[in-house]
């Protein structure tokens, strides 16, 4: 049985200001140097003097200016490639996301340039400065939480840019996605609704992984009437094994559990083994619940209750962002939010 969250698709009401690339004069000016030192600096930059070189360094930093490294005369275009950045190139869900938006893209004569920045702002930041350096059709991030830098280079820019998998107030430009305090919710009710008062949110490097912490803000925010609610992190990456690790604290911590929200399906999976190491019975003592609707979810025993982003559906609406901003007459039209919703999937273990 599936009971579906409402999904709606929007477009935003704010238009994105028309913006001008920043280009090598501008920063000539601001560092009171000739754009010839500029390129000198930019391609030997021992070769200027050293009170230049930080004045030159001072503006790049302050106007956010990345060089167009596209040669000749493509140097004022775009080009047909679309930077995609993901947290890791090892999750299943970012994978299905890429995939479909890589169909989508290559259709429409665009190519894929795919990077991971393992949830590292820094790695995420340098990873824009190349991809913009090489004048992408657009650039796709995952998520709404950048570095300060990062968002210089974009707004920066001219370059359209979509941020999938999260929503919130102000998208550097486009957003498709969902609420993931929503998410945690819908597992906090659906729980609750079967009976369950003691319940635990088992999360995997929520340190770095801010969606997972959201989720769990959500569940713990609808736990807060009749109910106990506990919130456990384990700072590797979610896997099996980390279930298996988050349940025997969970156990330890939380006398009485009935009930688990897992941030992801790997990670309920290494729950529902280490019951069946302990004698737990699922969900008879215990539910469970997992995140991502992944392939193993409806044929593990139990089958999994889940969450299902539909990542593929991300991928799609994503794509139809960038192509119709490309055929846009100017940078500011069209939509610029699409909520894709999730879907609670109830299986046997809850």
């Amino acid at each position: 049985m599936e009971a579906r969250n409402e999904t709606s698709t929007t477009g935003g009401q704010r238009r994105r200001r028309k913006m001008q690339r920043v280009t090598m004069s501008d920063v000539a000016k601001l560092a009171d140097v000739s754009p010839s030192t500029v390129s000198l600096y930019l391609r030997k930059p021992q070769a200027v003097s050293p009170a230049a070189g930080r004045e030159i360094a001072r503006a790049i930093q302050s106007l956010g200016y990345v060089p167009n490294l596209v040669a000749g005369g493509l140097a004022a275009a775009s080009s047909r490639v679309v930077s995609i950045i993901v947290p890791s190139i090892r999750n299943a869900f970012f994978a299905e996301t890429v995939s479909t938006l890589q169909s989508e893209l290559v259709a429409e004569g665009l190519q894929v340039l795919l990077g991971h920045s393992e949830y590292g702002l820094d790695q995420e930041e340098a990873l824009v400065r190349t991809a913009l350096s090489w004048a992408p059709a657009a650039i796709v991030l995952t998520g709404l939480s950048h570095s300060p830098a990062t968002r210089r280079m974009l707004a920066a820019s001219d370059v359209p840019v979509v941020e999938m998998w999260e929503l919130g107030e102000e998208p550097i430009d486009m957003a498709v996605g969902f609420s993931h305090p929503q998410v945690g919710a819908t597992a906090a009710r659906h729980l609750l609704s079967k009976g369950r008062r003691t319940l635990a949110f088992l999360g995997a490097r929520m340190q770095e992984d801010r969606r997972a912490a959201q989720r769990a803000d959500g569940f713990e925010a609808a736990c807060s009437v009749g109910a106990t609610c506990r919130i456990i992190n384990h700072p590797a990456a979610a896997s099996v094994e980390a279930g298996a690790v988050l349940l025997g604290r969970a156990l330890d911590e939380v006398p009485g559990l009935d009930g688990v929200a897992c941030s992801n399906d790997l990670v309920a999976l290494g729950v529902i083994f280490e019951c069946q190491r302990r004698g737990i019975a699922v969900p008879e003592d215990l539910s469970v619940i997992g995140f991502g609707d992944l392939d193993f979810s409806a044929s593990c025993i139990p089958s999994l209750t889940t969450i299902r982003p539909s990542g593929d559906l991300i991928g799609r609406e994503v794509a139809r962002l960038i192509l119709a901003r490309m055929d846009a007459a100017s940078p500011g039209e069209g939509e610029r939010i699409v909520d894709t919703g999730h879907v609670l999937v109830e299986r046997r273990s809850s």
